[in-house]
């Protein structure tokens, strides 16, 4: 069961003490995932280990991964509860592949709720603020659910917004005047256009913080990225970017430092690991790869994001001494290669973030040369000023890559990235040979 009693400020325990506390978290998820889990323990016959052999987090790298497909192909086999106790079906959105069913105990609730909770705090939410959900409360998705339930925790107001009308979000805002606003970048800078658009300027709307979810708001050197200081520009608000995923159960969040999302290790055992699966040390960049921890329904061990990230372990202002996961710098799935050169569609979508003019933008990659890709950039803008050219010259500068460039109306790029099935805008299409769909 899950518990916050001796672990509930592990964070700021010396790095040597939260070692320690994680070791034992790990051998007691170990323990259950022996007892409990149908699939683990036919991995761990199939791999020949004997848990008694594995003492904590040294040992870590001799378990078995756990990948997406094998949460697709034998979703049953993670379950570890009887089906009574299950009180919440959960969908991820699928950004990489089918959505996959997450069960959840009413255990992993209270979890959820107080990881999101802590998240919140270290952003400086309190009970005092006014909190607008401008992300996905339906469709059995994770993210409005488990922001309400920690928002509750806090007992701040929380404002049940969604991400499926700008309208209501824009009343919303106007009307009730919100503290702070959760939701994804690209539609918090929509919903201040909009604002703008009907004469009110969302600096003055009382809006002091902007927790952004599903699309990094800081550069690899932890600063605010083009996209994060538009918001900040925008808002007049200080910036957050958190990393989640449904399979994790858990989010690391940025504090009011601004210097990555901490590791809550009464919840998380976070790995960076080459292309071999190996670990690598911090400040290496690598996928990520984690272990939610005290999860009852589907715990999951060494799961991999498919994500590229780098950990921080150096010591962060606001005193915590948990590490911190930087912003993803691109999906081991998207990877691009043109002529010798590699790189991530982000890389490509920080230049296209600098440009006001630019409204929306998407990117479709095609394997129609031997060992190198062919990327097309479309992007949304009315400006006729807005050349292609130079804008491929412009991506070219910064990425030593030149794409193929259009330029489309807005409306155009709205109607092919959004999508009511998914809580994020699609931006990348792949159209390689084995490639995935989004």
């Amino acid at each position: 069961m899950f518990e916050t009693g001796p672990t509930s400020n592990l964070e700021f325990n010396s790095p040597t003490a939260i070692g320690e506390a994680q070791n034992l978290l790990l051998r007691r998820h170990l323990a259950y995932l022996a007892e409990h889990s149908p699939f683990y323990r036919r991995r761990f016959a199939e791999a020949g280990i004997d848990l008694v052999d594995v003492a904590g987090l040294a040992d870590l790298s001799r378990l078995p991964m756990t990948s997406k497909e094998d949460l697709e192909r034998h979703n049953a086999e993670f379950l570890c509860v009887a089906p009574e106790q299950i009180v919440d079906l959960c969908l991820t959105s699928g950004t990489t592949g089918h959505p996959v069913a997450m069960h959840q105990t009413r255990s992993d609730l209270e979890r959820v709720g107080y990881n999101e909770e802590i998240s919140f705090r270290a952003a400086g939410i309190t009970a005092a603020d006014r909190v607008l959900i401008a992300a996905a409360i339906d469709r059995c998705f994770m993210a409005g659910l488990a922001y309400f339930i920690g928002l509750t925790r806090i007992g701040a107001t929380v404002i049940r917004g969604g991400s499926s009308s700008i309208a209501m979000l824009e009343e919303l805002t106007v009307q009730y005047r919100p503290t702070a606003v959760v939701g994804v970048p690209s539609l918090l800078l929509v919903l201040a256009e909009r604002l703008r658009a009907r004469g009110d300027d969302p600096r003055r709307l009382g809006v002091q913080r902007l927790i952004c979810i599903g699309e990094p708001v800081r550069s690899a050197d932890l600063s605010l990225s083009p996209l994060g200081r538009r918001l900040h520009e925008s808002w007049g608000a200080e910036v957050f970017g958190t990393y989640a995923s449904t399979e994790m159960a858990t989010a690391f969040a940025d504090c009011e430092a601004g210097r990555g999302g901490h590791v809550h290790p009464q919840l998380m055992i976070v790995e960076i690991v080459d292309e071999a699966g190996q670990p690598l040390p911090s400040g290496e960049p690598g996928e990520v790869v984690a272990t939610p921890l005290q999860v009852t329904g589907m715990p999951l061990l060494r799961f991999r994001t498919g994500d590229i990230a780098v950990l921080h372990s150096d010591p962060c202002a606001c005193g915590r001494n948990s590490w911190r996961l930087g912003p993803v710098l691109g999906r081991k799935a998207q990877m691009l290669k043109v002529r010798g050169t590699t790189l991530y569609p982000p890389a490509i979508q920080a230049v296209l973030q600098e440009i006001p003019e630019i409204r929306g933008h998407y990117l479709e990659v095609f394997d129609e040369f031997e060992l190198s890709d062919r990327i097309r950039v479309v992007v949304g803008c009315s400006d006729p000023s807005l050349d292609a050219g130079e804008l491929a010259e412009r991506i070219a500068a910064r990425t030593r890559v030149k794409p193929e460039v259009a330029i489309v109306a807005p409306e155009e790029v709205a109607r092919r990235t959004l999508r009511e099935d998914k809580r994020k805008p699609v931006t990348f299409f792949d159209f390689r040979k084995g490639g995935p769909a989004v």
